[in-house]
């Protein structure tokens, strides 16, 4: 299984995957020529991509869905209350490239077994999803103000993460922002806080986690070398081996991660 984090963060967020059978998108938030950027910048081409997964019906995670739906083909999975509430976002996707996947559900997709979970976030019915390729697997999990004990469950011990560290807490609180957005945030349907990502992360990861990728990260409220640094203390000082064990990795908004290979 491959991997590339696309881009992440509060401007717009894509992952691509790719098993030998299968090569899929997880969201689209970002205009249909900044993607194919993208996906040329780490040598693949959205020509080759059959399948958009659908996290939740906000912006910068659908922004490029119906474009790249109508251009190329694709197939979109979404649950039926993301569908219902992106729809007049996306704009016309014919029915045969419609498909539902329910959080709680697996879905095969040739090579590949996705589990989707349900988040906390202020969605319709926000989801993410677990990828289970041969032994190796992969997890998704942004946009939510917290990680139940469901969910953790269901994440634990992934070779590989991309885990949101959205704010700086004392930097979201001073920052320009009006209180009812940081209220918003700091809630229980907003983000992950640099600090509260690495708690949640320290209750998951296991023998088998060898890649943390830090996103979704605020560009107004955050900054890469804060996050890394919070996680990496907090993790350190509760006898995580970070470096050793496993290598805490950085996203951007802009440009893409190289490929990992699990």
């Amino acid at each position: 299984m491959q991997i590339s984090i696309l881009a992440s963060g509060s401007s717009g967020n894509t992952t691509y995957i790719e098993t030998p059978q299968r090569k899929i998108l997880v969201d689209a938030g970002l205009s249909g020529i900044r993607i194919e950027r993208l996906m040329n910048s780490i040598g693949k081409t959205l020509k080759d991509v059959d399948s958009i997964l659908v996290s939740h019906e906000h912006i910068d995670h659908v922004q490029g869905v119906g474009v790249l739906a109508r251009r190329y083909g694709m197939d979109i999975y979404a649950n039926q209350k993301t569908w219902d509430a992106m729809n007049k976002r996306i704009g016309k996707v014919d029915n045969a490239q419609k498909y539902l996947f329910e959080p709680g559900q697996t879905l095969s997709l040739g090579d590949i077994d996705i589990e989707s979970f349900n988040v906390s976030h202020d969605a319709a019915n926000p989801q993410f999803y677990q990828f289970h390729h041969k032994d190796k697997a992969f997890a998704i999990v942004t946009d939510t103000g917290y990680i139940d004990d469901k969910v953790a469950g269901v994440i634990k011990d992934a070779d590989a993460y991309l885990f949101e560290c959205n704010h700086d807490i004392d930097m979201l609180r001073v920052g320009p922002y009006p209180w009812a957005l940081k209220q918003r945030i700091l809630g229980e349907k907003g983000h992950l806080s640099n600090e509260d990502g690495a708690q949640a992360l320290m209750d998951v990861l296991g023998n088998r986690t060898k890649k943390i990728y830090l996103g979704h990260l605020s560009q107004e409220n955050n900054v890469k070398e804060l996050a890394h640094l919070t996680v990496e203390q907090l993790m350190a000082a509760n006898d995580f081996a970070v470096g050793n064990d496993f290598e805490i990795m950085d996203t951007d908004p802009k440009k893409a991660t190289n490929i990992l290979t699990l």
